[in-house]
């Protein structure tokens, strides 16, 4: 992700790093190429004049433009619900910890379960992100442990599972009262239902014909652009064609982008920081020193 500090208007014209326009320069060119045609030709193909105006277009774009503010809604909720849950797993995190080190003080295995809360976290981001989870669960479990949990399908309910089997054996060794142990099992549960959350975003895409029909819609009202303004722009009609491609279709890159939040893309959530932080703050209660944060990428870092 992206962390970009407060610009001035005219900088923010110029920012390439963090744009779409970068994966859009081939689109774009076609576009160019596609209204120099109609210029050179004066709208026609084969020797017959293409007889479009501007009138369809105004109408045409308005009910595209609609649409494209219908996806770009669809795929920010996505993306907001996912840094709704990944603040809640931090919540509930924290809680878990906390009630832990307060209501279970003379537990020899809080930073065990410390980490166990931690490992599940990590294991969380590279499911989503479809990464070897490996040198993150050895760093906090161990290489025991870790292997153990290697040919698990589902890592971070495994190790939820090994959290509240710790907790069930404070409770028959009599360390944790029968209160303890139901609003540990509900932190747990917190837990759970986040990464069930994270789950089904990332196992659910926009159903795959809205983005069809909107990538369809989109070249083709920008392929008979030019057409339409010919005989009123002429000389122009390259600069404007360009220029309103370059609107509609960045704005179905954004679309794209933002509707997948786990990814590594610019506009992705920053799970890496985010991951961080959660250690960080789970240490912290734990007395523990701290490793370095891990700051998002900001845009003029970006190559």
């Amino acid at each position: 992700m992206i962390v970009r500090p407060g610009e001035n208007w005219f900088r923010l014209l110029f920012i390439w790093n963090g744009s779409v326009l970068q994966s859009i320069i081939p689109q774009l060119g076609f576009m160019g190429a596609v209204s120099c045609l109609a210029v050179l030709t004066q709208g026609r193909i084969f020797g017959e004049k293409i007889p479009l105006n501007t009138a369809p277009f105004t109408l045409f774009g308005l009910a595209l433009a609609i649409f494209l503010a219908f996806r770009n809604n669809a795929s920010y909720e996505r993306f907001n619900e996912a840094r709704h849950l990944w603040g809640s797993l931090l919540i509930a995190a924290r809680a878990l910890t906390s009630q832990m080190l307060c209501y279970a003080p003379h537990n020899d295995e809080k930073l065990r379960i410390a980490h166990t809360v931690i490992a599940s976290v990590y294991a969380l981001k590279h499911q989503l992100r479809k990464t070897d989870p490996s040198p993150d669960l050895v760093r906090l479990l161990g290489r025991t442990r870790a292997e153990a949990l290697q040919h698990t399908c589902y890592k971070p309910v495994a190790l939820l599972n090994e959290i509240r089997r710790d907790f069930a054996d404070l409770h028959t060794r009599g360390l944790a009262t029968d209160t303890k142990l139901w609003m540990f099992d509900a932190q747990i549960n917190e837990l759970g239902k986040t990464i069930g959350g994270c789950e089904r975003i990332a196992s659910t895409p926009i159903p795959f014909a809205y983005s069809v029909l909107l990538h369809r819609t989109v070249y083709a009202y920008c392929v008979l652009l030019p057409f339409g303004l010919v005989d009123s722009t002429e000389f122009f009609t390259p600069l404007l064609c360009v220029f309103i491609s370059y609107t509609l279709i960045a704005l179905e890159a954004i679309a794209s982008e933002v509707a997948e939040p786990f990814t590594t893309a610019p506009n992705a959530l920053a799970l890496d920081a985010m991951t961080r932080n959660i250690e960080r703050s789970i240490l912290e209660l734990c007395g523990c020193e701290l490793p370095a944060e891990v700051e998002p990428v900001r845009a003029y870092q970006l190559t």
